[in-house]
């Protein structure tokens, strides 16, 4: 895990330094992974297109069916082919982009794997049509599918794949497992034998060998069920063993030299538990963990100023600047009378003690108010006044200011609880490399919004914000 890294001091995580690891040649795949809502799409695209803006020639693999990926790189769809995206590459470097199709892949499988009437037999046949579109763990395998033909293709130096949101933590590893074992052809196997028995008999035996299938096959019933089968089973017989083996071999894939996880969160607890739940898994699967990047992270260019003197700066200005009154003067400061035993100043008169102070709740008077007679005889409207004569109501701007102090202070009591989670994360995990992106005022919908992304993921830390 040294590549991509940089060391900081003890009590500080190691610095994920993505620009780093996107330059290595020897980075062939990054994988980034995670709960959904987090930004594992955005952080795929952005590492994309800094790749592209690098020299690298990429293509990012998305399985997100929101499809936000081809609206933000200016692409009016994306389907199961890579298609590039322009103005991103500088000098050789290029991106495309793609979004996983699991039946059409699933359909490229068979097509490339059986001769013609065979595929025929088998696209038409009902079990496999269900199977291909929504059994359970297709998606994730059809995903280690397509990830296992780009890198066979060779067509690109860098591939980034953004993981299908699921809640499992890593469906993406286990998937494959479930379903290379269900199409290994020993499972197959046990499906086949009532069809050859036929009748009740069969069909009772079928029903216990079902018990473990959920969801598609139950929705496929009586006779029909075990001639589909029994079709299915013929007409790919010889496919078998070649969905077990193509998903252990990408499998080693991803546990080889050129594989690089980059765990994706977000900076809330039930978000850092789960990448918590990921680097145990990866690193008990022997898979090559590159770091954590901590989306959504926020800063403030004004964090000398703690919480708690933001607030009581918000209380004074709201409760009349009670803290700010000289010993002795509580109480006077809109009563227009001076206190007892004070002198009054040289030259003043009545009018000039008696004018609103620099904190009044009075809107003061204008320069050219009817009792002065004409603007700009001197007359003194107090602290509220301006250059040009306009009046300013100082009650106004306290309460401005006072909700500009609270803002502040939600603000660094948010620093603060994000800054607690992420240390409770890295007190467990604290040779994960982090790299945390700073939080944007909205949603990114472009590559201009990609770019910063990836400026900010190859900062490592969060700008002020």
């Amino acid at each position: 895990m040294s590549e991509g890294v940089d060391t900081v001091g003890m009590d500080t995580p190691p610095r994920l330094a993505v620009d780093r690891l996107l330059d290595d040649p020897e980075t062939r795949i990054i994988v980034c992974c995670g709960a959904g809502g987090v930004g594992k799409t955005t952080t795929a695209a952005a590492l994309g297109v800094r790749a592209a803006g690098r020299g690298r020639k990429a293509v990012v693999l998305t399985i997100d069916p929101a499809r936000r990926l081809a609206q933000s790189m200016g692409i009016d769809s994306l389907d199961n082919t890579p298609r590039k995206v322009e103005t991103v590459g500088a000098g050789e470097g290029e991106l495309h982009a793609m979004m996983l199709d699991m039946k059409r892949t699933f359909d490229e499988i068979v097509e490339a794997h059986a001769d013609g009437e065979r595929a025929r037999a088998i696209l038409a046949n009902p079990f496999y049509q269900s199977l291909s579109a929504g059994f359970a763990g297709t998606q994730e395998y059809m995903a280690m599918e397509k990830l296992g033909q780009l890198r066979a293709r060779d067509d690109w130096d860098l591939i980034i794949v953004d993981t299908p949101p699921s809640r499992s933590a890593l469906d993406f590893l286990d998937a494959p497992k479930r379903l290379g074992s269900f199409l290994d052809g020993k499972f197959i196997r046990v499906l086949m034998a009532p069809a050859k028995v036929g009748g009740r008999a069969g069909m009772k035996f079928l029903n216990v060998g079902m018990s473990m299938m959920t969801g598609t096959l139950s929705k496929l019933m009586g006779a029909s069920l075990l001639k589909d089968v029994q079709t299915f089973v013929a007409a790919m017989d010889t496919m078998f063993g070649g969905f077990r083996t193509r998903a252990d071999a990408t499998f080693r894939l991803l546990q080889a030299p050129g594989t690089a996880f980059l765990v994706v969160a977000a900076p809330e607890p039930d978000a850092l538990r789960e990448a918590a739940y990921f680097v145990d898994r990866l690193a008990a699967e022997n898979m090559p963990l590159a770091g954590l990047v901590l989306n959504r992270v926020h800063g403030s260019g004004a964090d000398q100023l703690s919480a708690e003197r933001a607030l009581a700066a918000a209380e004074n200005l709201e409760e009349g600047g009670i803290v700010d009154q000289e010993s002795g003067k509580a109480g006077l400061r809109d009563s227009g009378a001076e206190p007892t035993g004070t002198a009054e100043t040289a030259g003043s008169t009545p009018t000039e003690r008696t004018a609103p102070t620099a904190r009044t709740a009075q809107t003061t008077r204008t320069a050219d108010s009817p009792e002065t007679g004409s603007p700009g005889t001197g007359y003194d409207t107090g602290a509220g006044s301006t250059d040009s004569g306009i009046a300013v109501d100082t009650a106004v701007v306290d309460r401005i200011t006072a909700g500009l102090l609270r803002l502040h202070a939600e603000r660094m009591q948010v620093i603060a609880r994000e800054q607690r989670t992420r240390d409770r994360f890295t007190s467990l995990h604290p040779e994960v490399a982090v790299a945390e992106v700073a939080a944007l005022p909205g949603d990114v919908h472009d590559l201009a919004g990609l770019r910063a992304i990836g400026e900010r993921l190859a900062a490592g830390v969060p700008a002020g914000a």
